[in-house]
């Protein structure tokens, strides 16, 4: 996910009430269709200009997932991975509005769930923004975004990013449901060969498991932009992602409590030294929270390390054009 605490998603119409289907049950998953005012929202977020997440809740299943706040927002008493409400919206007044302006579709919930071949939400958001000018990013784990290849083609300046976190598929499946690595990697060289800027999200980073370095050279030919953000531990899942550590990773139990417990950087810091000269070896430039270079599509990917998003200023971004 991008950086910064995400805007609150349009309030969802209650299971009962006038327009909202009743809720779908698939296995433990309870999945509805709701009416909303609008799916775009404007935001704070220092990548966009409007939030846009034509779903709500999710069904990757991530342990360390910063979004599953928002439950609270959303009516629901199941569990946050255990449902998901498919939004509907009146028909978009005005889409040209919209041109030139940053929309970053997925900023809470991965556009491209699964469920997505069923409701096709996303893509009916693509279908009426289809000419409009406005310029995408479009945060996904999935390559169901390969359906939309040749839609997301006509939009100027489109961005397409994949969350990579791991190489390990064992670690993968122990963290999320989503699409395989393999499969997110090659979606991404897809979109590129066609001419997409891709981003690689490294995040969030694992102390200790995350090989970053491995990461980015498998990426960084089929990539415009590297991000790398580093794990956040905060409210309930904080426990969970420390109990998991020290069932199955006990050695680095005295890392993640000289992280998470008594708040040293040490870590990052480090992380943030060994990254410069490797990209720098490599022929990678790298840069920490700046999203404003511009290079040519063909050029080497750029580095941006966000391991201190909290400082990103939106005032910053605006100062340039837009990274890779």
């Amino acid at each position: 996910m991008a950086a910064g605490a995400p805007a609150a998603p349009a309030a969802p119409a209650a299971a009962n009430a006038p327009g909202a289907a009743a809720p779908a049950a698939s296995g433990s998953l309870v999945v509805r269709e709701v009416e909303v005012k609008s799916v775009l929202s404007k935001s704070n977020l220092p990548v966009c200009e409007y939030s846009v997440n034509p779903y709500v809740g999710c069904t990757h299943g991530c342990r360390y997932c910063y979004a599953s706040f928002m439950k609270r927002f959303t009516g629901h008493d199941e569990p946050w991975g255990a449902f998901l409400d498919a939004k509907r919206w009146p028909p978009l007044k005005h889409p040209e509005r919209y041109a030139g302006k940053e929309l970053f579709i997925g900023s809470v919930t991965d556009p491209y769930l699964p469920q997505e071949e069923t409701y096709g939400r996303t893509r009916a958001l693509l279908e009426e923004l289809r000419g409009s000018g406005a310029k995408l990013s479009i945060a996904t784990k999935s390559d169901l975004v390969l359906r939309d290849l040749d839609l997301i083609c006509t939009f100027p300046d489109a961005r397409v990013s994949w969350s990579i976190n791991t190489l390990d598929e064992d670690f993968r499946r122990d963290m999320d449901n989503a699409t395989s690595i393999e499969r997110r990697l090659a979606a991404m060289e897809a979109f590129h060969n066609a001419g997409v800027r891709t981003t690689c999200f490294i995040s969030p980073i694992f102390p200790g498991i995350t090989d970053v370095e491995a990461i980015i050279r498998r990426a960084c030919e089929r990539c415009n932009l590297v991000w790398l953000e580093n794990l956040n531990l905060r409210g309930g899942y904080k426990a969970a992602i420390l109990d998991y550590i020290r069932q199955t990773r006990p050695r680095l139990v005295p890392l993640y409590d000289e992280i998470y417990r008594r708040g040293s950087r040490a870590y990052w810091e480090g992380l943030d030294a060994r990254l410069r000269q490797f990209t720098a070896e490599e022929g990678l430039p790298y840069v920490t929270n700046d999203d404003s270079m511009r290079r040519p599509f063909d050029a080497p990917p750029v580095v941006v390390n966000y391991f201190y998003h909290e400082q990103i200023k939106k005032s910053a971004k605006k100062e340039g054009g837009r990274h890779a």
